[in-house]
């Protein structure tokens, strides 16, 4: 009656060792799995995407400084009324019309200063004869010094005369060549090549002297006044190149003629003065005085490490570039950047020579990520593109 209880005691017994050693074994899976883990999600992951690398490149980048202006005249002549009173009879050009020197732009009335002018001939006829008498008498009078017929104090008289009358010629042929003048006065002339460029000329209007009747750009020539803050002014010389644009899309180029002698106290920025040449192209000869224009001092060239400026991420106002490491890890990189030519970035600081980086596509990365790496095509590497797998 006893003997059963040992019996279903050790199957008891049994039984709970063999739960106990189930468990056991349950522990020890983790420990080996751990130990094989890596292995197991390195050749089960999968790539995030496929991407195109590309290798940083050294360049010689160009160095610019950019500033805004404006277009104005290089000099502007003021072309006025030299005769008083007179009625312009004609005006011939306009504004934007092109001019050579000595040519007639406007003329005056002329029945009064042709009228004057005769008399003053006349004036000049009458002054000749008498000067021509008066010498006849002072020759005679000194052929009869000799005799005593005349005292000295006539044949002086005489001699006098004759000065007198020289004198009275001579002003009347001032006074000649005064109203010839103003007769050609008449004709308002070119007084250089160039361009009209404001015309206050009307016909009908009777103007005193000196009143302006055109405004002309001499030859034709625009310059670019550009505003250069006093701490960037010290970059800029006489004869440095520029690029200019104008407001109207005319492309220019030019060459620093001079550079202002004072720096604006309130503004702080000086003159710079650029003497501009229009360049062909589908808005030549649109750039007009008095437009808004921005260009570049083109201040010569160093060294630079360049990317595709597809490769560049931004990312909370900061610059990145994806570099792929040797297991095909995303390590995100923050970079400095600087200049930009065409289709690539300048790299100031932050990468490597060496690395490799992904050409496009970057912002769908994120440190860490597994990518699958193709060879970049043969095109320029701003047209690699990075896909979803």
């Amino acid at each position: 009656m006893n003997r059963p209880l040992p019996f279903a005691f050790r199957t008891a017994t049994l039984a709970a060792f063999a739960a106990l050693c189930a468990c056991g074994g349950g522990k020890a899976a983790p420990e080996d799995n751990g130990a094989v883990a890596p292995k197991t999600a390195a050749s089960g992951a999968r790539p995030t995407l496929t991407v195109a690398t590309v290798a940083p490149e050294r360049a010689s980048l160009p160095v610019v400084l950019a500033a805004n202006g404006s277009l104005a005249a290089w000099q502007e002549a003021s072309i006025g009324a030299e005769t008083n009173g007179q009625r312009l009879a004609e005006v011939l050009v306009n504004v934007g019309d092109s001019v050579k020197k000595g040519q007639v732009l406007a003329t005056f009335s002329t029945a009064t200063l042709s009228a004057e002018l005769a008399q003053a001939r006349a004036s000049v006829a009458e002054a000749e004869a008498a000067a021509a008498d008066a010498a006849v008498n002072a020759e005679r009078a000194k052929t009869l010094e000799q005799t005593g017929a005349l005292s000295a104090s006539q044949i002086n008289q005489y001699l006098t005369g004759a000065k007198t009358a020289q004198a009275r010629l001579q002003a009347a042929q001032a006074a000649e060549q005064a109203q010839s003048a103003r007769l050609a006065q008449s004709r308002v002339l070119a007084p250089d090549d160039g361009v009209i460029s404001a015309r206050t000329a009307t016909v009908g209007a009777v103007v005193g002297a000196g009143t302006e009747l055109f405004r002309m750009i001499r030859q034709g020539r625009l310059e670019w006044r550009a505003e250069v803050t006093s701490t960037e002014l010290g970059r800029v010389t006489p004869g440095t190149t520029a690029q200019i644009t104008a407001a109207s899309g005319a492309r220019l180029e030019g060459r620093v003629r001079n550079i202002g002698a004072a720096v604006d106290p309130q503004s702080r920025m000086a003159l710079v003065y650029v003497d501009v040449r229009a360049l062909p192209g589908p808005m030549a000869g649109s750039a007009r005085a008095g437009m808004f224009a921005r260009g570049e001092f083109q201040l010569g060239a160093t060294p630079a490490l360049t990317v595709p400026q597809t490769a560049v991420v931004l990312r909370e106002g900061f610059s990145y570039l994806m570099r792929v490491d040797a297991q095909q890890r995303i390590q995100q990189l923050k970079v400095r950047t600087g200049r930009i030519v065409g289709p690539r970035i300048e790299v100031l600081e932050g990468l490597p020579d060496d690395a490799r980086v992904v050409a496009s596509g970057g912002a769908f990365l994120n440190d860490g990520d597994l990518v699958r790496v193709v060879n970049a095509p043969a095109a320029p590497a701003s047209a690699a593109s990075a896909h979803r797998k």
